[in-house]
């Protein structure tokens, strides 16, 4: 529509046209801000942006318009262009584009129109990086040298904030976090910042620096906000961006990097809300940062503007003041080798850096019960949480020791004490106001929480020591945590269901537990105090409901209770993460002066805890006491202390070691404590009560989902991690479940996490013939019902009824749970258990066939025992599974089910595709298993024996499943996601298999890895791409050896119409070359698709030739011409490239297609 004639004489444009230009992209803004027809507008500005070399019509809209949204688009139209044709552009051109940005930015500068600007400068900025590489230093300090004449304030306050604000898109673009896509690989990024960090960050800084210290006194003697303001505002905020940047190099160029153990680093990496960024700039930046007085100056900046404007409380939250302050936080993070200098006093160095930053700080903050009030009162809180904000970051870098004593040089009590009072005054305000989610008390607590969290975890994860004040302190602080959450469980129990003020505290578990380990790392650092305040409490608490029962409402103690054994079960255990957990050091180290381990305050807290857990064993008291809510808690509770401290194998391991250990002292105590929840003494009695609990709470809740989930994968499964309470456990549950149908009232998924648990457990059997006694015990009465009803005559009529087919679904739970829980000791009593039921799982699939719900359970059940059982079978084993997954299919299959009748209703037929989507996932799932075969065996011999071909029923799954799996399903992400991961593997394990595929399959699975290569999911192109240097890498093989590898699929075939379709492997060689050279992708795939790639190519080198051949002719340029026929030529030559399909030349090939790219992506995208 719009085509742009560029003068070849003179060099004018046509003035007419470039007018005509202009007013058309006004015409199409306006259109857009007025949504009238926006799709023709878009086309206009889109086809600015697409046009070769817009740039001289691109100046003159943007020298000339009075709109500024067409001044915007003609700035991102240079910025598209520029980026597109860069390699097409001369030196001049290049440098020409990027002044005149520049001088737009510097000669527009108090332009209101600032959204312009800041596009424009940021245009600049992207296209000095990407000539970065490119251009020589000299070119580079022309540019500079007009930035540093701006910000030096040489031509006005304007110019010096535009001249501020050019750097920070700068080095905005520069920082890999923040950079725009160019199309170019991440090295490219990578060296761009690189060289920018070692010649420029720092002189930059020194620019910000000296600007904002030129306009200070012209701030500070004005009564009202002068135009300086802005520029101040704007060093500052290019300060901290620069503070916040990556720093990897030293002065020398070599690679620094992070050192988490360099003096005043903490290496830890607990959980926070709050993020704390470490500033780490090296040695060669303490001359701007530390000697200069820099820090000083920031801080006296701030004193002076708060103190002048302290009756205005709207200055805490303008600009200035914020960037100001959080650039005082970033200085706390201040660390590494800029204080290091050789010296004894480096440790000091850092320490007075830190006293100067909290001395500025501290007014913001202290007293805190006069600040929080003044905030209740209408004063902004902002300052205040930038104060813990800096107290978190100064905790980051140094530890307790050294925090607590900065403050005592300048104040009469010390920084952990401050600390403790300041959390104490935002507690006390959070409940007495009954703050919710997101006000300024309850941020203020999470940041302080992070910050003692910060200080107390060291870097192995346990807890660091504190001053004795410091451990008063947080002594208070733990008291009045554990009284603010009683007080606030208490009144939330008498509240209206409507109450929202305090429903922080009715949520989940899961939800309050970054909270409640925090609080832990509290009570730990006094643990002398906390674990008997713990344990008065609970006693008050225990005392209360039997004095009040009948009489008094027992709601309020019960939410109390319900906390406290929260905030317990964190104090006293750590939830191991997959591992056993071990004691926490910190009760290890203490009460050493206990002599009988019945004394010992954590068995009294441990003990009294389970003996109130016992008593929900008594009807009447589970009746009125433990309601489900209760009994999550109490649960939860015992799950995570049994795995520290029931039957704890440490005893042995402390016992064959104690003559390495150095304290003595500190591993008899901790045997002594373990010992008495040990075999010998109270542990199977403990086991016991906590054991009929379990069976108590399933079979008494019923409809309690989440209480029996707990049960049975939390406490039952903790459990069963150890040997040594296996063989307890089995005595006391396996009679109730293997016999009884009380068990029948959980939820399948908790059926199954049952099942599972119970077979586990026969890991604390003697010997792996009892295991499997056992297992057959357990499970023998479920198989023999299934195989009952299989063999009964009037099965149809039966199988129908509810509660048959509730038993049904039930059993295969059951029986899907055992079979996931397979282990070597274990594996032949479920495989047994499998083989006995096979041809029932085949009747009840034909009886089933229109009940889909049973239908899923049955495949999943198939895929279960598979997935568990064969990498250990024998090859005959492995025959009689295989056969038995070809006739399930075969089954599946011929009774049509999974497939779908398009006259259903729309909302029978989204219940359908659902239906479909699990029944496919199965199968698909199924499939995989098999493959695994191939790739983890176990089995004393081969799988190739007459019989055993896993590729013919993966053969014949495929012909199933291809024509199930619509591009419609494939919008599921787990199915996509499932499928592709299966063609992949078959494509690698078995690409014969894939080959005999007929037409219609084979034409099916080409069309949904077309559809894959094209998804958003860049996991699932990987797949794809996998998938096809699979299929290319086989047939070149094949070929190679005179065999016909894909045969017809790769030549090409005919279509019912008798036309000649294209093969598979010259259709994805074009298709990739499209998607490399013209389309958008992630940068990771460049690599797997450069290995899809190459051996197409390989396959297909005529085609190739051709193709080659047509991108050479596109050229009109003589010069690209030249260029690209170089660049194929070196695609498949250079870095000494051969036509062997091994690791090297994969290797070589990705560095052939990197270059390739980067010399040809750009001007080919122009045309």
């Amino acid at each position: 529509m719009m085509q742009q004639q560029q003068q070849t004489g003179d060099g004018i444009a046509d003035l007419a046209q470039l007018q005509s230009t202009m007013h058309a992209i006004e015409l199409a803004c306006s259109s857009i801000q007025m949504h009238i027809n926006p799709a023709a507008a878009e086309a206009t500005i889109l086809s600015l942006n697409q046009s070769p070399q817009p740039y001289k019509a691109c100046q003159f809209i943007l020298g000339n318009s009075q709109m500024g949204m067409a001044k915007f688009q003609a700035a991102a139209a240079i910025r598209d262009a520029a980026i597109r044709e860069w390699s097409l552009l001369t030196s001049d051109d290049k440098r020409s584009l990027i002044s005149f940005c520049l001088c737009y930015v510097m000669q527009h500068a108090g332009s209101p129109e600032g959204y312009v600007l800041a596009k424009v400068s940021s245009v600049a900025a992207q296209l000095m990086k990407r000539g970065w590489i490119d251009f020589t230093a000299a070119e580079k300090e022309t540019f500079f040298y007009q930035i540093n004449q701006a910000i030096l304030g040489i031509h006005g306050v304007d110019v010096q904030f535009s001249g501020v604000n050019f750097l920070e898109s700068l080095v905005s673009e520069f920082s890999p976090s923040t950079s725009t896509a160019m199309g170019l690989p991440r090295e490219f990024h990578e060296q761009c910042r690189m060289l920018l960090e070692k010649d420029y960050v720092k002189t930059f800084y020194c620019w910000a620096q000296n600007a904002a210290a030129s306009v200070t006194r012209r701030i500070t003697d004005s009564n009202t906000e002068v135009p300086e303001v802005k520029v101040c505002t704007a060093a500052l905020r290019l300060m901290l961006q620069i503070l916040n940047w990556d720093f990897r190099y030293n002065t020398t160029g070599t690679k620094g990097g992070r050192n988490a153990f360099l003096p005043g680093v903490r290496g830890h990496s607990s959980p926070k809300k709050s993020d704390c960024t470490i500033v780490q700039p090296g040695l060669a930046w303490r001359d701007v940062l530390i000697s200069s007085g820099h820090v000083g100056w920031l801080l006296g900046l701030y004193a002076t503007l708060r103190e002048k404007f302290s009756r205005g409380g709207y200055w805490l939250d303008c600009p200035l003041a914020v960037s100001a302050r959080k650039l005082i936080i970033q200085f706390c993070s201040l660390t590494g080798t800029i204080f290091l200098s050789g010296y004894a006093d480096d440790g000091q160095m850092q320490e007075h850096h830190l006293l100067q930053l909290l001395s500025g700080i501290i007014q913001w903050i202290d007293p805190p019960d006069a600040v929080s009030q003044a905030i209740e009162d209408g004063k902004s809180e902002s300052e205040l949480l930038d104060g813990c904000r800096a107290l978190l970051s100064i905790a980051t870098v140094t530890n307790p020791i050294v925090l607590d004593n900065l403050l005592k040089s300048i104040r009469p009590f010390g920084t952990l004490a401050f600390l403790s009072t300041l959390m104490c005054q935002v507690i006390k305000v959070l409940l007495t106001k009954n703050c919710e989610e997101g006000t300024w008390s309850w941020e203020a607590r999470d940041i302080l929480l992070d910050t003692w969290t910060t200080l107390l975890v060291d870097s192995t994860g346990g807890t660091e020591l504190l001053p004795p004040e410091g451990i008063n302190a947080a002594a208070n602080l733990f008291a009045l945590i554990v009284d603010s959450e009683l007080r606030v469980a208490s009144t939330s129990a008498m509240s209206g269901d409507d109450d929202d003020d305090l429903y922080y505290l009715q949520a989940s578990i899961t939800a309050m537990d970054e909270r409640l380990n925090s609080y832990a790392f509290i009570a730990r650092a006094a643990i002398d105090v906390a674990i008997p305040l713990l344990t008065r409490l609970f006693s008050e608490r225990f005392a209360a409901l039997h004095q009040g029962r009948g009489i008094v409402d027992p709601t309020p103690t019960l939410e109390e209770l319900y906390s406290l054994l929260l905030i317990t079960g964190h104090v006293l255990a750590d939830e191991g993460e997959g591992e056993t957990p071990l004691v926490p050091n910190t009760i290890q180290t203490h009460f050493l002066d206990t002599v009988e381990a019945d004394k010992h305050p954590v068995v009294v807290l441990s003990i009294s805890i389970i003996n109130f857990a016992q008593q929900s064993l008594d009807p009447e008291m589970r009746a009125s006491v433990f309601s489900p809510r209760l009994m999550e808690a109490v649960i939860w509770f015992l799950a995570r202390w049994s795995r520290t401290y029931l039957l704890s194998e440490e005893i042995r391991d402390n016992t064959l070691n104690s003559g390495y250990q150095q304290q003595q002292q500190q591993q008899h105590f901790k045997k002594a404590l373990l010992s008495f929840f040990g075999e010998t003494y109270q542990g199977k009695f403990v086991l016991d009560i906590i054991v009929r609990i379990s069976v108590t709470t399933l079979l008494s809740y019923p409809g309690e989902k989440d209480l029996q989930e707990l049960t049975c994968s939390k406490l039952l499964h903790a459990l069963v991690r150890r040997k040594n309470i296996c063989g307890q456990l089995v005595q006391l549950v396996t009679n109730a479940f293997a016999n009884e149908q009380t068990f029948f009232v959980l939820n399948s998924s908790n059926q199954r996490s049952l099942a599972q648990t119970l077979v586990l457990s026969a890991s604390g059997m003697g010997n792996s013939g009892a295991s499997n006694q056992y297992v057959r015990n357990l499970m023998g009465h479920m198989t023999k019902y299934l195989v009952e009803l299989s063999n009964k005559r009037d099965l149809k009529n039966v199988a129908q009824q509810p509660d048959v087919i509730l038993q049904v679904s039930c059993l295969l739970e059951r029986l899907r749970g055992a079979a996931s829980a397979s282990e070597p000791r274990t594996q032949r009593a479920l495989y047994e258990m499998g083989l006995s039921v096979m041809n029932p799982i085949l009747v009840l699939l034909e009886v089933y066939k229109h009940e889909s719900a049973v239908v899923y359970l049955l495949l999943k059940f198939v895929f279960d025992l598979v997935d568990g059982q064969i990498s250990y079978l024998e090859s005959q084993e492995t025959a009689v599974v295989v056969d038995f997954c070809m006739r399930l299919l075969q089954l599946y299959s011929s009774h049509n089910i999974g497939k779908i009748s398009l006259s259903l209703s729309s909302s029978l037929l989204s219940e359908a595709k659902t239906e479909q989507y699990k029944d496919l996932r199965a199968l698909l799932q199924l499939l995989s298993s098999l493959c695994s075969k191939d790739l983890v065996d176990f089995s004393s011999d081969s799988v190739e024996t007459p019989g055993t071909n896993i590729s013919e029923v993966v053969y014949f799954g495929l012909h199933i499943v291809t024509p199930l799996i619509s591009l419609e399903l494939l919008k599921y992400p787990k199915l996509c996601h499932d499928y592709f991961s299966l063609l992949s593997h078959l494509l690698e394990v078995y690409p014969e298999t894939v080959a005999q595929l007929n037409n219609e399959a084979f034409g099916h699975v080409l069309g949904t890895l077309d559809f894959g290569l094209r998804h958003q999911d860049t996991e699932v192109v990987n797949m794809c791409l996998s998938a096809l240097k699979a299929l290319a890498s086989y047939h070149y093989k094949e070929t190679g050896a005179g065999k016909t590898g894909l045969g017809s699929h790769a030549s090409g075939v005919e279509d019912s119409s008798g036309n000649m379709q294209e093969g598979i492997l010259s259709r994805f060689l074009q298709l990739l070359m499209q998607l490399l050279l013209f389309e958008d992708y992630s940068p990771d795939l460049v690599g797997p698709a450069a290995d899809a790639l190459f051996p197409l190519i390989l396959c297909e080198q005529v085609l190739y030739q051709k193709l080659a051949k047509e991108l050479i002719e596109r050229q009109t340029n003589p010069t690209l011409r030249s260029r690209m026929a170089s660049a194929l030529q070196s695609l498949t030559s250079a870095n000494q490239l051969s036509s062997t399909l091994d690791r090297m030349n994969y290797q070589r090939f990705r560095k052939n297609v990197n270059n390739f790219l980067i010399e040809v992506r750009g001007f080919l995208r122009t045309i």
